[in-house]
């Protein structure tokens, strides 16, 4: 495999961890954790690594109700992508 696939590859997994953490750690801050200092800062961080691939996502897919479904379209996508490069290698 190239360095420069092998290199989005890992970008590609990153973005992926990222999603699923931010995913979680929602769900924590909506389970009574939301004055933990600690959790707050991790969502944060996280939002701010996902939302440039999330954000466009959620204008495109509507929410149905109170589910957001642009981090699984996200990850699907991203999946799919790095299928491609690996076929590619």
């Amino acid at each position: 495999m190239s360095a420069l696939i092998e290199i989005i590859a890992t970008v590609i997994h990153i973005f992926t961890f990222a999603i699923l953490a931010k995913v979680l750690m929602s769900w924590v801050i909506n389970m009574g954790n939301s004055r933990n200092e600690t959790v707050i800062t991790i969502y944060q961080v996280l939002t701010q690594i996902t939302e440039p691939i999330l954000g466009p996502l959620r204008r495109i897919i509507p929410s149905a109700g109170m589910f957001d479904f642009s981090p699984l379209i996200a990850i699907i996508a991203l999946q799919a992508i790095a299928l491609v490069l690996y076929e590619l290698a």
